[in-house]
Formats: C-alpha cells, structure tokens, sequence
C-alpha cells in the first residue's frame, strides 16, 4: 500500500527553506542541549534522521569530530547544503527501508520525522534496530493537542482555534497522529528503552515571535490542505496569519515532547 503523501511535499521550495530554517533557529539551542545531555562527543557515529536544512547535522558533524561519523537520511535531501563535511554521509532514502546495519550507532536523533508516518512506528522499529546497545534514542516529537489560542481579538482567536481544528482532521485523514509527542514515552517504555529522560515543552507564545512566525509559514505553505479539511474558511486562515504577526495576541502553538533513552 502506498504511504501517505508527506504534508509539507509539493509546497513552494523558497518557502520552505524558509521555513526550515526558522525551525533551526527556534529549536537548534534544545536539540544541541539534549544531544549533548545523552553524552554525545568526538568519536561517536551517530545517525540524524529528516535532518531537513542540516544545521543539526552539521554541529554534529563537528562535535564527534574526524574520528566520529554521521549519517543522514531523508526522503528529500534538497535543501542539504552542498558543502557537508567530509564525515558526513547522506542517503535519499526512506528510515522505515533503508538498509543500514544493525548495532551500528552510538546515537539516533529525529525532530519532527515520526509525526509525518502513518506507521511511525515502523519507523522507531528501525531506529532503535541500528542502535548499539546501550546507544541513545532522542526523539523530538510535536503535540497540537496543546495548541489555543489563548489572548487577542476575540474574532482572531477563533480562526487561531479552527486552525488547529484543521490541522488535527488533516493529519486524522492521513492515519496519522497530531498528537504524537505524547505516546513517544510509552511508545519507547514498551519497546524497552531504559533510563528515559520526558520534556515537555509548550511555550506561550506571542504574536511575531519565533514559533508564531513558523506556524504562520506552515499556514501559508498547508493553506490549500487546510481548506480541504472543511474547517476553516479563507477568512480564517487570514485571520489566523494576522493574529500571528499581533505582538499582543498570545497562543500555545503546539508542545514539543522530547524523549531519550537508551537501548537495552
């Protein structure tokens, strides 16, 4: 059976470098932190799954050093810099297929992959299966179950609401789980993951900041999605993007839960 269509292909590729990008700039500093936390350092082969723009993968790259190696794999490596260093390996390819060797990595990193699958967890099956024992799984996965609209003009709050209506049906007609973030410890617990270490972060966040900004980007790049979903209307998605410039108009846009854990 043919997989789900990634929500954020055929979009405008400018915009969505764009958008990466900003990604990296918001969630970069927490990833690197949560990275380190597991222990990463020079030496370690490591394997970044949906690496996106690759600004994650880069500082990898650097932290485990010429003696260390890391791999990559995303569906899409177009938005990859041309110029990765030399022990950085990328493949195009699928997680849940491609052939990687079993035990073979100190270090599994995802951000924003498993929620995209609607058999995310055939993807966590080969994650964990190339992991050494006692290797490190972290995973950063979103939760929109905790998005609302919170304080602002109250016609906007309620387009901000039926926007994150529509992104729940969008991703419930695709088999998939907009709130996955908040399985990933049990989903890990379950599979044997020892040590896990749970955060759950759900800024508050005003108009025409960081996390505002890149659901705008989502908004503008998903707006033809977001209108099949029979939700929302243009109106809202308008109001939806000027409620996210407004420095007085506040929302929880979603919660990242992140876990890691390592291998028994």
């Amino acid at each position: 059976m043919a997989q789900p269509e990634y929500v954020f292909h055929r979009v405008e590729d400018q915009r969505e470098l764009e958008r990466l990008r900003a990604i990296e700039q918001v969630f970069d500093p927490a990833s690197r932190r949560r990275l380190l936390a597991a222990g990463l350092h020079s030496g370690w082969t490591c394997l970044e799954v949906g690496p996106g723009a690759g600004s994650v993968l880069s500082w990898m790259s650097e932290v485990v050093g010429p003696t260390g190696r890391v791999e990559a794999v995303d569906l899409s490596t177009k938005f990859l810099p041309g110029d990765l260093p030399l022990n950085v390996t990328v493949r195009q390819d699928d997680i849940r297929t491609v052939p990687l060797s079993d035990s073979s990595f100190d270090l599994v990193h995802a951000r924003y992959v498993l929620i995209h699958m609607a058999d995310s967890e055939a993807a966590l099956s080969r994650m964990l299966a190339c992991l050494k024992p006692g290797g490190w799984l972290v995973l950063e996965e979103p939760d929109f179950s905790a998005s609302r609209g919170v304080t602002g003009e109250a016609a906007q709050v309620g387009a901000v609401n039926r926007v994150n209506q529509a992104i729940k049906v969008m991703y419930e007609r695709l088999g998939m789980d907009y709130s996955l973030g908040l399985t990933l410890p049990a989903l890990l617990q379950r599979r044997g993951v020892s040590g896990l270490i749970v955060e759950n972060d759900a800024p508050l966040s005003a108009g025409g900041s960081g996390m505002a900004t890149i659901m705008k980007m989502s908004a503008v790049q998903l707006r033809e999605k977001y209108l099949a979903t029979g939700v929302v209307t243009e109106q809202d998605l308008n109001r939806y993007c000027r409620f996210a410039e407004d420095p007085h108009a506040w929302a929880i846009y979603y919660a990242t839960v992140a876990v890691s854990g390592r291998k028994s």
